[in-house]
C-alpha cells in the first residue's frame, strides 16, 4: 500500500543560462530534485517535476555584453549546453511522459524564452492588478551618464556597493549574499557601476509597478509558523528575518531592454520589463501548464490540457498535491515570501476570501517545503560563475563517471551547513565505500553465484528460503522503513547512508557464511547454509538496485540488467525492493564490476592537463614580433584590471611558478599562477599593484586553479618585468 501524498511536484530552483553549471548547482538545486523525484516514483506517487533555464535578467545582459554578442546567442548556447549535461549527470528531464504512463506525470526542463511562459507571465501580471495587489509608485534608481550627458539606468546587478544592513562590501545591487537582505538599489552604500567603476553615477526618478507584499504579511507569518516543523533551520531563520522586519512594496517591473514586455498601454512602459525575480518563479507555474498542453493532453491524459490542475489546485475532496522546492540558501526568501505572496494574490483574486495562507478547493496550493541547501564549496572557496571559480558539470562528465559524482555530492551534500569539494576526499568516498563497500558486495555476489552450475535458471533458487534469514530480513526491512523516513523529510545524505548499512549487513553475512569454501564441495548442511546465505544476498542486490536507484541511477540499471530481471525498475516500489514472492532471476551473461577504481594521482594530472596542456605555462615558446591584426572589437573582449599582490607562496608541484594572491577588487581576490620564480623573490612581489587579464578562463596548472593572467614584459634576452602603476589606484580598475 502506498502511503502519503498521490500528486507530488517537484520544482527545482530555475539557474541562469548564462554559463555552464557547476558542482555547486549540482550539489544545491539539480542532484537534489532529481532524487527526490525517482525517490516519489518508487513509491508509486504521480509526479511531475519543473524547472528550466532563467534566460532574463542582467546576469544575461551582463554576460552577453562582456562577451559582445546579443543576449539571445548567450541563452541558446548555455541552454542548450547544460541541458545536455543534466542529461547526461542521469537528471529526469529526458524523459517528459513517465514511463509508467501519462497519468502519473513527468517532467520538463523548460525556458523562460519560451512564448507561452511569456504569456502566462503577462496574465498573472493582470490579474495581481486588476486585485489591486500591483501599485505604480515613483522610484529612484542610480544612472550612469555618459560623457555626452546620456542616461542609462543601471539595474541591480549591474550596481555594486556595501550592503546597507550588515555593511558588507561587493553586494548585489538588490541582495546582499553575505547577509540575505534585500533591498531597492538607491540603498546602496558606496554604489558603482559593475560594467565601469570609473562612471559617473546619479539616482533619477523612474515610474514601476510594486507588488503590495505588506498586505500579505499577516498570512505569511501564519504560513511560516505552520511549516515550522518542516522547514530547516536555514530556511526559518531568512524567512523569520524578512518577516520580523517588515515586508515592503516590492518593484516588478525594470528598466531594461531584455525580458517580458509588460501588459500595459503607454509610450513609458516601452523601455520596462518584467522584474525576473518577480517572473522567474512563476516559471513552476507556468512550466506545469506548459507540460500538460504539449504532452498531457498530446498523450490522451483524461484531463487533456487542464492535467496541470491535478498537480496545482486543491480538490474538492481528498488530499492536495503536495509541493517540494529545491534550491541554494540564496533563494530562501523567494520560496517562502514572494511566491507564496504571488499564489495568495492569485487564489485572492478568483474568490472572496480575500487573502489567506489556506487556500479553497480549487485555489493554487502553497509548498509543503522549501528544502533550501547551504553551499558547496570548491577547496574552501565558493562556487562561483562571475569569478570562474568552480568545477564545470558538462568538463567533469566528459571525464568521470556520473555515478560517482552522484554518489559523492549525495553523502556530501550541504544540507546543513557548507561542505567542501576536494578531489581526494571524492576518491577516497568513491573507492571505499562505494566500490569497496557497496561495489565489492555485488561483485562477490555475482561470481560466486555464476561459478555454480545451471540450468539456465538461477542456480541458488533451491537455496532461496526466507524463513533462514528472518532476523536478517526484519533489519532490512527496518532500514528500508528509517530511509523512507528520511526521504520523506528531504534529508537525503542520512537516507543514503542507511541504505549503505544494507550492503555492510550484505558484506558481514557473505564474510560469515564463506560460500566460496563449499561452492565446489559436495552436497552438505555448510553448502546448503553458505548457498542459502548467497541468495539471501541475491535478493539484498536486488534490494540495493531498487533502494540506490534515485541515487545512482545508471548503476541500479547495470545492476538490474545483471540480475536478469524481467520487470522495469520503473514500477518497483520500494516496499517490495525485496520481492520474496518471485523466484530469482537469472542472466547468464558474465557479470562485470560495477565501476572502475579511481586513481588519484591520475586525476590530478588530468586536471593539470585540462588546464595547460604543456604542464607549466613557463615553457611556452614566445611568439616572434609581428603577426595578424586583430579587430577592435576582439581586444575590447579582453578586460585587463588592476589588483594588489597580497600573497606569492611556491606552487607545491611546479618548480618555476608561484602561486600569487590578488586583490582583484575591495574585498575580494583571486589566485593567479605566474612562472616569475626565477626573476623575483615573493618578498619583491608583495604589496605591488599589477595589471591582470580579468576575463580569462580559469585553467588548472599543475593541480592549481589560475584564475587569470598577471601581465609582464618580456624582452626575449632573459629580462623579465611584472607591469605595474604609478601610484595608487583602486584594485579592479579598468585598465583601458
Amino acid at each position: 500500500m502506498v502511503v502519503g501524498m498521490s500528486y507530488v511536484t517537484i520544482f527545482m530552483a530555475w539557474p541562469y543560462a548564462n554559463g555552464p553549471l557547476h558542482l555547486g548547482h549540482v550539489a544545491g538545486n539539480c542532484l537534489p530534485a532529481d532524487i527526490q523525484y525517482r525517490y516519489e516514483r518508487a513509491r508509486g506517487r504521480k509526479v511531475l517535476m519543473c524547472s528550466g533555464s532563467d534566460e532574463h535578467g542582467t546576469p544575461i545582459t551582463i554576460t552577453a555584453e562582456e562577451m559582445g554578442i546579443h543576449p539571445q546567442e548567450v541563452v541558446d548556447t548555455y541552454h542548450s549546453i547544460n541541458s545536455k549535461a543534466l542529461a547526461d549527470l542521469g537528471c529526469s528531464w529526458v524523459n517528459p511522459v513517465d514511463p509508467r504512463g501519462i497519468e502519473f506525470g513527468g517532467a520538463l526542463y523548460n525556458r523562460t524564452s519560451d512564448p507561452m511562459h511569456k504569456d502566462i507571465v503577462r496574465e498573472v501580471f493582470s490579474k495581481l492588478l486588476e486585485a489591486n495587489f500591483l501599485e505604480r509608485k515613483t522610484m529612484q534608481q542610480y544612472c550612469s551618464v555618459g560623457s555626452e550627458g546620456s542616461l542609462r539606468f543601471l539595474p541591480d546587478r549591474y550596481v555594486e556597493g556595501d550592503c546597507p544592513v550588515c555593511g558588507d562590501e561587493g553586494a548585489r545591487g538588490d541582495q546582499c549574499d553575505s547577509c540575505g537582505a534585500t533591498y531597492e538599489a538607491h540603498e546602496l552604500v558606496n554604489p558603482m557601476s559593475k560594467l565601469n567603476p570609473d562612471a559617473k553615477i546619479e539616482v533619477r526618478d523612474t515610474d514601476h509597478y510594486f507588488l503590495l507584499l505588506n498586505e500579505f504579511q499577516a498570512s505569511l507569518e501564519a504560513h511560516a509558523s505552520e511549516r515550522k516543523g518542516v522547514w530547516k533551520p536555514n530556511v526559518r531563520a531568512m524567512s523569520k528575518n524578512w518577516l520580523d522586519m517588515g515586508l515592503r512594496p516590492r518593484a516588478v517591473t525594470r528598466d531594461i531592454d531584455w525580458g517580458i514586455t509588460l501588459p500595459l498601454e503607454g509610450e513609458e512602459w516601452n523601455s520596462k520589463r518584467v522584474y525576473v525575480w518577480f517572473e522567474a518563479v512563476q516559471g513552476y507555474y507556468t512550466c506545469a501548464r506548459i507540460w500538460a498542453q504539449r504532452y498531457a493532453a498530446e498523450e490522451g491524459h483524461p484531463d487533456g490540457a487542464s492535467a496541470w490542475e491535478r498537480w496545482w489546485k486543491v480538490p474538492e475532496g481528498g488530499q492536495p498535491p503536495r509541493h517540494i522546492y529545491f534550491m541554494g540558501k540564496d533563494n530562501i526568501p523567494f520560496h517562502t515570501i514572494i511566491w507564496p505572496a504571488i499564489l495568495m494574490g492569485l487564489n485572492a483574486s478568483e474568490n472572496e476570501h480575500g487573502i489567506t495562507h489556506e487556500p479553497s478547493p480549487g485555489n493554487l496550493v502553497l509548498e509543503d517545503n522549501v528544502s533550501a541547501n547551504e553551499f558547496l564549496m570548491l577547496q574552501g572557496g565558493q562556487f562561483s560563475k562571475s569569478r570562474r571559480h568552480a568545477v564545470w558539470l558538462p568538463s567533469y562528465l566528459e571525464q568521470y563517471d556520473p555515478d560517482s559524482l552522484r554518489y559523492y555530492l549525495s553523502i556530501n551534500m550541504p544540507e546543513t551547513h557548507d561542505t567542501d569539494f576536494r578531489w581526494e576526499e571524492f576518491v577516497d568516498r568513491v573507492n571505499n565505500e562505494l566500490i569497496g563497500t557497496y561495489g565489492n558486495f555485488v561483485h562477490r555476489v555475482m561470481t560466486l553465484t555464476h561459478r555454480l552450475p545451471t540450468d539456465g535458471s538461477n542456480p541458488l533458487d533451491g537455496y532461496d528460503d526466507f524463513a533462514d534469514h528472518s532476523s536478517l530480513i526484519d533489519n532490512v526491512e527496518s532500514m528500508m522503513s528509517s530511509a523512507i523516513e528520511s526521504m520523506e523529510r528531504q534529508r537525503f545524505k542520512e537516507a543514503l547512508r542507511t541504505i549503505m548499512g544494507i550492503s555492510q549487513l550484505g558484506n558481514s553475512l557473505l564474510q560469515e557464511a564463506a560460500p566460496w569454501k563449499f561452492i565446489d564441495a559436495e552436497n552438505s548442511e555448510e553448502r546448503s547454509n553458505s548457498l542459502s546465505c548467497l541468495a539471501m544476498s541475491w535478493r539484498l542486490c536486488r534490494c540495493l538496485a531498487v533502494a540506490l536507484r534515485p541515487f545512482i541511477p545508471f548503476s541500479s540499471n547495470r545492476l538490474w540488467e545483471m540480475i536478469g530481471e524481467p520487470s522495469d525498475i520503473d514500477g518497483v516500489l520500494w516496499e517490495t525492493a525485496l520481492d520474496s514472492a518471485s523466484p530469482l532471476s537469472w542472466n547468464p551473461a558474465a557479470p562485470n564490476p560495477l565501476f572502475s577504481r579511481l586513481d588519484l594521482d591520475e586525476i590530478l594530472a588530468r586536471e593539470s592537463s585540462l588546464g595547460d596542456d604543456r604542464k607549466d605555462n613557463d615553457d611556452e615558446t614566445l611568439p616572434e614580433t609581428g603577426g595578424d591584426y586583430i579587430q577592435f572589437d576582439d581586444f575590447l573582449k579582453v578586460q585587463m584590471r588592476t589588483g594588489k599582490v597580497i600573497s606569492v607562496e611556491d606552487h607545491p608541484d611546479a618548480d618555476k611558478l608561484y602561486v600569487i594572491t590578488v586583490e582583484d577588487e575591495p574585498g575580494s581576490s583571486r589566485t593567479l599562477c605566474a612562472g616569475l620564480k626565477e626573476m623575483y623573490e615573493p618578498s619583491d612581489l608583495e604589496g605591488l599593484n599589477v595589471v591582470f587579464v580579468a576575463n580569462l578562463e580559469p585553467r588548472k596548472l599543475r593541480g592549481v586553479l589560475s584564475e587569470g593572467m598577471l601581465l609582464a614584459a618580456d624582452d626575449g634576452e632573459g629580462n623579465v618585468r611584472v607591469l605595474t602603476l604609478e601610484g595608487d589606484i583602486r584594485s579592479g580598475s579598468v585598465v583601458r
